[in-house]
């Protein structure tokens, strides 16, 4: 009789412990500082370096562009996409940063400015807010996956 009573007990607390675990606040804010830091040399790349280069250097393999009501998926994709570019520069900064408890999952979103070159060879200046979602990559950096 005392075993099944003392599984139940061993299986509440397990169950209790498991649904309560506390986040570490450590943790997150250091998670959030790297996804900062990730989006500002993702930034700082694109002025140097040029749009396509960041791009490229910066989104997952399954990442995904959403541009003109359009979805470009896949590194591959948006390396065609991005070749087309008549991109005269682009920069944004990050307004805000989250990350998930478990630290694998992240968002920002701020204020961009890009200028590029319409059809009739025009300059032209776009303003708008940004919004990326980021992933943990097995090896530990971060990666976009929406943008």
């Amino acid at each position: 009789m005392k075993t099944p009573s003392l599984c139940f007990v061993l299986w509440v607390m397990l169950s209790f412990i498991s649904c309560n675990k506390k986040t570490n606040t450590n943790m997150i804010d250091s998670w959030k500082q790297e996804i900062l830091d990730t989006e500002l040399r993702f930034s700082n790349m694109a002025q140097k370096e040029g749009m396509n280069t960041a791009f490229l250097a910066f989104v997952a393999d399954n990442g995904v562009l959403l541009r003109n009501d359009k979805l470009i998926k896949g590194k591959e994709s948006i390396k065609s996409y991005m070749k087309n570019s008549t991109s005269k520069g682009l920069s944004w900064k990050p307004d805000f940063v989250d990350v998930s408890n478990s630290g694998d999952l992240g968002y920002t979103y701020g204020k961009y400015t890009y200028r590029y070159q319409d059809s009739l060879g025009n300059d032209v200046t776009s303003k708008g807010i940004f919004h990326t979602v980021w992933k943990r990559q097995p090896d530990g950096s971060w990666k976009f996956v929406w943008d």
